[in-house]
C-alpha cells in the first residue's frame, strides 16, 4: 500500500484500534475543516485541497503542453497534440462536424481534461480521493454544460426560435402540447444537466469505496490478522491494484461520456427540430 499520513487519510481506511475492521462511508467525503473553519466561502478541508492540487496540477501541465507546441513537436508536444486531436476526431467532429468543431473545440477540451484530472486524483497516492465524487464540482460542470448548449441554441437560432423549437416541436396536434411540452421543458432543461451530474458523481463514489475497501482490507489482513488470513492480503492486494488500473479507466471513460453528452447537446441545439 502507499504510504498515506494520518492527517490526510480516509477515516474509513484505518482499522479500529480494537483491530475491527471499518468499512468506508460517506464520512470519507466530508473531511473536517484544517483552515479558515467557520467561513462559509473560504473553509477548507481535505477535499478541498485535492480540488486546488488538481486545479494547478491541469493548469500547469496544459501550460506546458501549449509551450511545447512546435512545427516539429517533440515527445511532450505528441502527446498534447494527441489528447486535443482525440477530443477533436473523435468527439466534436464526429458530432458537430469539422468546421463546427473548430469553434467549440476549446470548450469541449476544457471540459474534457478537467472532468479527466478531477477524476484521476482518486487513485494518486496521499490525494486519494476523486475531486469529482462530491455533487459541488460535476454539477458546476453540467452547468458548464447547459449554458454551453443553451446559449448554442440561441446563437444558431436566437431566443424564441430555439425555445419555440425546444419547447413546442411542430408536428403534433395542438392539443398534445398540453403534455409534450412539459416533457420536453423536463428533459431538455432539468434532466439533462441532473444526469450529468449524478451520472459523473456516482461512479467516481463508487470507485472510491471499492478502492479504499480493498486497500483498507489488505492493511487490516496484513497487520491485525494471523496464520492463513495473512496471506489472504496477497489476494486483496492484487484485487486492489486491477480495481485502481479500472479506475484509471473509468476516470478517463467519464471525462469521454459527459464531454460528448456535451456535444450531443450543443448539436441537437444547434439543429432545427
Amino acid at each position: 500500500m502507499f504510504p498515506i499520513p494520518p492527517a490526510f487519510m480516509p477515516g474509513a481506511v484505518q482499522a479500529e484500534s480494537e483491530g475491527g475492521f471499518e468499512a468506508p462511508s460517506l464520512a470519507d467525503f466530508f473531511p473536517p475543516p484544517f483552515a479558515f473553519e467557520g467561513s462559509n466561502f473560504f473553509e477548507l478541508n481535505r477535499l478541498s485541497l485535492v480540488r486546488i492540487i488538481a486545479t494547478v496540477a491541469l493548469v500547469v501541465v496544459l501550460w506546458m503542453g501549449t509551450k511545447a507546441l512546435r512545427v516539429v513537436p517533440g515527445r511532450g508536444g505528441n502527446l498534447f497534440e494527441m489528447a486535443v486531436g482525440f477530443v477533436h476526431n473523435s468527439i466534436a467532429a464526429d458530432v458537430l462536424g469539422p468546421q463546427a468543431a473548430r469553434r467549440y473545440l476549446p470548450l469541449l477540451a476544457t471540459i474534457f481534461f478537467t472532468v479527466l484530472g478531477m477524476n484521476i486524483t482518486g487513485i494518486v497516492p496521499l490525494l486519494n480521493v476523486a475531486s469529482t465524487s462530491l455533487v459541488a464540482m460535476p454539477a458546476l460542470l453540467a452547468i458548464v454544460s447547459f449554458i454551453a448548449f443553451v446559449w448554442a441554441g440561441i446563437q444558431t437560432h436566437g431566443a424564441k426560435g430555439y425555445f419555440s423549437s425546444a419547447l413546442f416541436p411542430k408536428g403534433p396536434p395542438t392539443f398534445i402540447y398540453v403534455i409534450l411540452t412539459p416533457i420536453e421543458f423536463l428533459s431538455t432543461f432539468i434532466l439533462r444537466p441532473v444526469t450529468l451530474t449524478i451520472r459523473l458523481m456516482a461512479n467516481m463514489i463508487s470507485g472510491h469505496f471499492l478502492l479504499v475497501a480493498f486497500f483498507s482490507m489488505t492493511n487490516y489482513l496484513l497487520i491485525e490478522a494471523t496464520g492463513v488470513m495473512k496471506g489472504v492480503s496477497v489476494l486483496s492486494f492484487g484485487a486492489a491494484l486491477a480495481f485502481t488500473a479500472f479506475e484509471i479507466f473509468i476516470a478517463a471513460l467519464q471525462a469521454y461520456i459527459f464531454t460528448l453528452l456535451t456535444t450531443v447537446y450543443i448539436s441537437l441545439a444547434r439543429e432545427s427540430h
